[in-house]
This record gives C-alpha cells, structure tokens and sequence, in this order.
C-alpha cells in the first residue's frame, strides 16, 4: 500500500507573511510538519506542494521531496484543497509512475503532533474499509448550544432553537459531545480525491485529540502561543 504525506504550503499569507517559514526553535514552521511525516512508520513518500522556491529549499533541506512547483492558479488564497491535492495525485501517477493508496494532508501550521496520532489515523483507514476519510477533531471550547445570531432588530437568535426551546440554558453536564475540525491530520483515500471528488466524502471517521495539545497557526497570537506554550513539547 503506498502511504504519502502531502504539505501544502503555499508562498503567500495574508495573516502572517511567509508563515510557512517563520522560525520557532531556529527552525521554519513547515519543517515541524516534514519531521513528523518522516517519522511515521506507516508514511513511504513525504512531498510538499508549494509556488515558492525558497520554501520549496527549505522543505527539501528538511528531507521531503518537492517535485514541482504548483501552478499559480492553484496558489491563490480562494483556492480549496481538493485541486490541489488532485494536482499532486495526478503529477505523482503520471510523472513518477507513483499511485498512492492513501493520502495524509498535514498542514504546516500544525507544528505540533504526537507520531501516535498520526499512525492511528492511518491504520484507523486502512481498518475501514467503508470509510472515505479521517479527520482529526477536538471537543468544542465554545459551545454552540450557547451561541446566538444578532437579528436585524437587535434580538438574539439562538442558533441551536431547533434542538431545545432554551438551549443556552442547559446545564454544562446536558449539552451534546460536540467535536470541531482541528486542522491537525487528514488522511484519505486516492478513491475519495479522484472518484467521489472530495478530500473527506461522505463517510468520515473521527480520530479525537485533547484540545489542549491542539495548535493550529493561523495568526500573531497563535504564534506567541507555540513559542510560549508548545515550545518544550515540539
């Protein structure tokens, strides 16, 4: 079974300029991601999609293949994952004769995983047969139950009225499980990209992470966060 682990890393970044390559520890944020990919025992190939050379350097540096440069088009920040991943895919096959089975997305802004996470989602796949995709989720930290859209007249909406009369006012111990997509590990199948057009499908499998070893780099303050926070663990 051919396992790769795809890294898109972009060269643009509207929220922190050339994220991918901003160092914690001396070291560029991306190259957090190479290593853990590296490290799985399950993973055989590691490359990285990106339209920057220096971070296509950076990323070869740190031991991942860079086969290409991606098209401008499939650069810009409007641009989902799904053409991206297809591109990679499809490059992989036709160029290199590689058809890969699974596909892992890591993010470069999650330099935090623990190498565990990343197998068990792996074989969490492999083991289900029927399932399109993994996705890594954490519990909520704010609760939707308790959440409200504004009206126009200034009166609050609950959101979640059709579940509850009064959901906002649930005890802590009645509200539902509830877990959010914490960007953390992806992995799916060639089938679910190629066939089903998708990066997740229909059926998707949850693997659960404690939100407090959760990081997702997305702007300053997440940032200081690593370096404060996560710095003895990464």
């Amino acid at each position: 079974m051919n396992i790769v682990a795809i890294i898109p890393a972009r060269g643009g970044s509207k929220g922190i300029p050339l994220k991918n390559l901003v160092k914690i520890n001396e070291i560029p944020l991306i190259c957090y991601s190479i290593k853990h990919a590296l490290q799985s025992k399950l993973i055989d190939k590691v490359i990285v999609s990106t339209d920057s050379e220096e971070i296509a350097q950076a990323s070869r540096d740190a031991g991942a293949e860079v086969p290409f440069l991606r098209p401008k088009d499939l650069a810009e920040d409007h641009v989902l994952d799904h053409p991206v991943y297809e591109h990679a895919v499809d490059y992989l096959l036709t160029e290199e004769n590689y058809k890969a089975d699974i596909v892992v997305h890591l993010r470069p802004t999650a330099p935090y995983r623990k190498i565990e996470w990343l197998d068990e989602s792996i074989n969490l796949l492999i083991k289900n047969k029927d399932a399109d995709s993994v996705r890594s989720v954490s519990p909520v930290r704010q609760h939707p139950y308790r959440m409200f859209e504004i009206m126009e007249d200034g009166f609050l909406d609950p959101l979640m009225k059709d579940k509850h009369p009064e959901p906002y006012l649930l005890r802590r111990q009645d509200l539902p499980d509830l877990f959010y997509y914490n960007c953390v590990i992806d992995v799916t199948r060639y089938r679910t990209i190629k066939e089903l057009g998708s990066m997740t499908g229909s059926k998707i499998l949850s693997y659960i992470m404690d939100d407090e070893e959760v990081i997702d780099v997305d702007t300053p303050l997440d940032l200081e966060i690593v370096r404060k926070v996560f710095n003895d663990k990464l």
